[in-house]
């Protein structure tokens, strides 16, 4: 056996680990913990096998044998602790769930320890989320022991790390659910999980599952919470190791950690508004709330603000776009009843609350209304009214609420006047910025009228913040601004000023930079870049980069000669050149240098050497000094020999290296110088591309202005002429009715005075010529002028026409024809009558009466007389049928 275990011990751990025989498992696992001990740093090649197969852990951490697992589990808590966060990261993801399932839930009562140590471990080497994202699913385990385990891990990497560096909103909604599990030691666990988080939260972890749990559950968790209520506020034991980190690298001075712990306990206390989810309540608010704040009745109004207030009263509100609902509110700050002021203040405090910075942008529609409805005296509005206005300006800052309060300090109104008084000292008190020195010249001048007040409440309000702001500010910076006071006010405004609490304090900062500079001004008299951040006396080797960045100087003067700068390199320059400037460089070099050998400088001291010699020279030509030439040129001055009397003067202590470095110092700063110039360059190029992208935009601007200008010309052209259109319409259209009206007149006419049909072969041209007056239409062109008609009749009749060419020419069938017949001679208008009442074809008409005519001159003068009367009745018929087309020309929608 002795000797299978000396080969199983030969064997390389990785093996070992996954051997079937569990103490060679164990003793691998007792193994590998002493070699992680005495491993140098994170890097040793021990940690190598484990990283490259981190699943060996899983192997450790689930064991079968209760023995090996449990050296196994202290293996995994060794090599984390000294194989840093690399080695945390690669196993995390294999380790985790065996160590809650076989660690935590362990019969043995070490590996129970150990496997909580690894667990807090994997939260100290990196962060907490993935730690106790891996620990949650567990929560849901079928065997309550364990479920138990991991509540008790969970409660001690809160009680270890704190709320503030593990996240506890994870573990809070999951919380009710432990507390409804039917195993009575969950639930005692879930219970010291609570009265944790109580420690570190107090009432802002409720909102997150108080509602969820029962009463009798809420009454035992509040008798609980009243043991803790008197404990300080915790602080947290362990620290990640990026903290560990930060804090090595702190200033020792006592002060300043002082002032940071000060600065660090102000904000302890966690509120709901930080662990709650953004809940979305716009959708909420009810579509037609504007109109119901328009409602003349105030009832529907102070219900639709209370309806809208149950939408807002949540922890924590999304953003999103209230811009609607702020104007409402602001608008109702002006109600006429108090009940719906009152419950609109409570409205915006309560958006104000959930929304946080979101509400600032905001705050200039609701600040006035509220300041000026302050003038209302009932004491529960003016109580709403500030802490409205308080919850505004914890959403935003003093500066941009100060303009507007310091005018509603002037206004006429006493109560408004008291009102932003009081609500300025209360802003004063909670702000954590303090106000500049301009704003502080604004916030006294207007106390300084306050206090000139006759009212005794303003007047004690003015020395009360002027009290305030001397607290912040301080004594000595608030002393010119109070000259020409009196003693009484003085006396008043000091006390004020000793029991003003305050959050804010102004923190000027001369003290510290005029400290910087005293911690080197013997060793760099001249050269101020070089001691303002590295301070040569305290510490040489911590400060590896000031030969990169400036010059040497101050660093030798500390090791070679503190009393004097210029008291080292004279012995040096007068040594000779084999070994006198050999050890300075050695000791120079052996400094910034922390992280390398120092060998090295000793090595590279010979180059320096040579170039030491020709250096001082061409420092000494042209009395330039270092900003001569450059080094390249330097080797041509070799041959000058007076350098012990010429070095002395310009070198001043610094070496071939130093120069060197000065010189490239130079030449960075030309390069700088360089780019500046390019950078003005640009900018002005940039500049004057601004510029005509302002005159091009500005010539488009005019030019659009000329077209929109052009087209509403247009559109007024287009108006004036579709109006034109319309009045030309309407006169066709009665012209058009005018026609028809005529046409309808002489319908009528013809039918009275159509001729009968005619058995005569002669009656054909007759009945011809009437049908051609039948269709001219000529009476009811002439019908509303007959006495025109008349006119051009008499221009065509003579003595010897017939009755029958009066009847074809006359304008009317019955006046004109009556007319003519009384200028004709008896006799004719005896021979036309009688013809007419012994004519067959009834009534009387043009055809007739021409007929008949016709026939009685004939017997008078022959029938050529007749056919010359038709004939100008034919030639009067065609005129009026051109006179008709004339008229259709005129009117073409006729």
């Amino acid at each position: 056996m002795a000797e299978q275990e000396e080969d199983f011990s030969s064997l390389p751990l990785p093996d070992r680990f996954q051997h079937k025989l569990w103490k060679v498992r164990k003793a691998a696992y007792e193994d590998a913990a002493k070699q992680f001990e005495i491993t140098p740093d994170e890097h040793d090649p021990a940690f190598r096998p484990f990283l490259n197969d981190p699943g060996l852990w899983k192997g450790a951490a689930a064991d079968s044998n209760v023995a090996a697992q449990q050296e196994g589990v202290a293996a995994l808590c060794a090599f984390l602790k000294f194989g840093g966060r690399e080695g945390c990261t690669r196993t995390r993801g294999h380790t985790i769930t065996p160590l809650i399932e076989k660690g935590l839930a362990s019969t043995r009562a070490a590996t129970k320890a150990s496997a909580q140590e690894a667990i807090l471990l994997y939260v100290e080497l990196d962060v907490a989320a993935p730690v106790v994202e891996e620990l949650l699913p567990a929560l849901s385990n079928k065997q309550p022991k364990v479920v138990a385990a991991t509540l008790a891990t969970l409660t001690a990497i809160y009680h270890n790390y704190g709320c503030k560096t593990v996240d506890p909103k994870p573990v809070l909604k999951i919380l009710p659910k432990a507390f409804a599990h039917a195993d009575k030691n969950v639930r005692a666990e879930a219970t010291n999980l609570a009265v944790e988080f109580y420690r570190w939260l107090r009432e802002a972890m409720k909102p997150m599952f108080w509602n969820d749990l029962k009463p009798t559950q809420q009454t035992d968790l509040e008798a609980q919470f009243e043991k803790v209520k008197s404990e300080p506020t915790p602080k947290q034991e362990r620290f990640l190791r990026s903290q560990q980190a930060a804090m090595s690298r702190a200033p020792p001075p006592g002060a300043a950690v002082v002032e940071d712990e000060d600065e660090a306990e102000e904000p302890a206390e966690i509120d709901a508004f930080d662990l709650t989810e953004p809940q979305d309540v716009l959708s909420k608010v009810a579509p037609n709330f504007s109109d119901q704040l328009a409602s003349t009745k105030w009832k529907e109004r102070k219900d639709a603000l209370e309806a809208l207030y149950t939408v807002l009263n949540v922890p924590r509100i999304k953003d999103g776009d209230f811009g609607e609902v702020v104007r409402g509110l602001a608008k109702s700050m002006k109600d006429a009843n108090i009940a719906v002021v009152t419950q609109a203040a409570q409205c915006i405090e309560t958006l104000a609350k959930g929304l946080r910075k979101s509400f600032s942008k905001y705050r200039s529609i609701v600040s006035g209304p509220i300041m000026e409805r302050m003038k209302e005296k009932k004491a529960s509005v003016q109580d709403a009214l500030g802490s409205t206005l308080d919850q505004v300006f914890l959403a935003t800052s003093l500066t941009e609420c100060l303009e507007e309060t310091l005018e509603f300090l002037k206004h006429k109104n006493p109560s408004v006047k008291e009102g932003t008084m009081k609500f300025l000292i209360r802003a004063l008190r909670t702000t954590r910025e303090a106000p500049t020195k301009p704003e502080v010249t604004q916030i006294v001048e207007a106390a300084k009228k306050l206090i000139t007040e006759s009212v005794e409440v303003l007047r004690a309000g003015g020395a009360e913040i002027l009290g305030t702001v001397m607290k912040i500010m301080g004594e000595r910076a608030m002393g010119p601004h109070l000259e020409g006071l009196d003693d009484i006010r003085k006396i008043k405004i000091k006390e004020y000023f000793e029991v003003a609490e305050v959050k804010a304090k102004d923190k000027p900062k001369p003290p510290p930079a005029a400290v910087a500079p005293k911690a080197a001004p013997a060793a760099a008299p001249r050269k101020v870049i070089a001691g303002t951040k590295k301070p040569a006396p305290k510490k040489a080797a911590p400060a590896p980069s000031p030969y990169a960045q400036e010059p040497l100087a101050p660093q030798p003067t500390a090791r070679s000669a503190p009393s004097s700068k210029l008291g080292a390199p004279k012995p040096s320059g007068l040594a000779t050149p084999g070994g006198g400037l050999k050890a300075p460089l050695k000791s120079k070099l052996a400094g910034p240098g922390s992280l390398a050998s120092p060998r090295r400088p000793a090595a590279q001291a010979a180059p320096p050497l040579e170039e030491d010699i020709p250096a001082p020279p061409r420092l000494g030509l042209g009395g330039r000094g270092l900003a001569g030439r450059s080094l390249a040129k330097a080797p041509a001055l070799n041959a000058a020999p007076p350098i012990s009397s010429m070095s002395p003067p310009p070198d001043s202590g610094l070496t071939a290296l130093e120069r060197a470095e000065l010189e490239e110092l130079r030449l960075d700063k030309d390069r700088l110088l360089r780019q500046a110039d390019d950078f003005r360059q640009e900018r002005s190029r940039l500049n004057s591309e601004v510029q005509e992208l302002k005159n091009h935009n500005a010539q488009l601007i005019e030019d659009h202005t000329r077209d929109v200008l052009s087209i509403k010309a247009k559109e007024t052209q287009l108006v004036r002429a579709r109006s034109d259109c319309e009045a030309a319409e309407a006169m066709c259209g009665q012209l058009r009715r005018e026609m028809e009206r005529l046409k309808r007149a002489l319908t009528s006419a013809e039918r009275v005075n159509s001729p009968p049909l005619m058995t005569s072969p002669g009656r054909d041209t007759y009945s011809d010529d009437g049908g051609i007056y039948r269709d001219t239409g000529l009476y009811g062109a002439t019908q509303d002028n007959p006495r025109a008609g008349y006119g051009q009749r008499q221009g065509h009749l003579s003595y010897n026409s017939t009755l029958s060419e009066e009847k074809e020419n006359s304008g009317d069938g019955i006046a004109p024809t009556s007319y003519s017949r009384s200028k004709l001679s008896p006799d004719l208008y005896r021979n036309g009558r009688t013809s007419a009442a012994s004519g067959s074809g009834g009534r009387g008409s043009p055809v007739n009466a021409n007929y008949r005519s016709t026939e009685s001159k004939g017997e008078a003068g022959g029938n050529g007389q007749g056919v010359e009367s038709w004939k100008r009745a034919a030639e009067v018929t065609s005129a009026l049928k051109a006179k008709i087309e004339q008229m259709k020309v005129c009117v073409p929608s006729l």
